[in-house]
């Protein structure tokens, strides 16, 4: 249970996309929006200006579904993971900082990678991944090669929506290739980050 702060009754509560880990907005609970939360799953605050209980989205249809309730270290804050339904502000925007609230470039990477170790563990019917397990560790790198020389065709084309098209393949060939060798596009990273000067 959190520490609610003695005059108020009240702990500050930082909401986060569970996906995309970007911060929507910051609300304050009591004791009553904090249980209200964990019995819904829809987000409740107290609202400091109107003196009352109020959902997020109650009016705007808005809602923040309910991920995970963390405590701070003091237990004197929270952190709220939520699957936002639409715009998190009351301005209409993504956040209540004006930021767009969209998956990085390595988080995108990250969901096709795990979709790709889905697919390599469950062999589902229909999967393309699951047709290259079948031909095999030298037909995955063999496309590996031949999605790199399309994407270098492409380049010397300067045809940039091409090039994209063949890039995009080539990264998922290439997540494919690293994750039926076990490796990760984690374990290259650190390679990288090794390479900082």
């Amino acid at each position: 249970m959190p520490s609610f702060d003695n005059t108020t009754g009240l702990v500050p509560a930082i909401v986060q996309d569970a996906q995309t880990h970007k911060v929507l907005m910051l609300g304050y609970m009591n004791a009553e929006a904090l249980a209200l939360t964990q019995e819904s799953g829809q987000v409740t605050f107290w609202s400091r200006s109107k003196k009352r209980l109020w959902t997020k989205g109650e009016t705007s249809g808005h809602f923040l579904k309910l991920v995970s309730i963390a405590e701070d270290c003091d237990q004197d804050a929270l952190l709220i993971k939520v699957l936002p339904q639409g715009p998190t502000c009351h301005t209409g925007t993504d956040t209540c900082w004006q930021e767009e609230n969209d998956f990085s470039a390595a988080q995108i990477l990250e969901l096709i990678e795990k979709t790709v170790c889905q697919r390599i563990a469950e062999k589902p019917e229909g999967s393309y991944v699951a047709r290259l397990l079948e031909k095999g560790h030298a037909k995955i790198a063999q496309k590996v090669g031949e999605e790199a020389v399309e994407t270098v065709i492409e380049a010397i084309k300067k045809d940039t929506a091409r090039l994209n098209e063949e890039a995009a393949d080539l990264l998922f060939h290439l997540l494919v290739l690293l994750n039926t060798h076990n490796s990760s596009l984690a374990t290259v990273v650190e390679v990288l980050k090794g390479r900082i000067r």
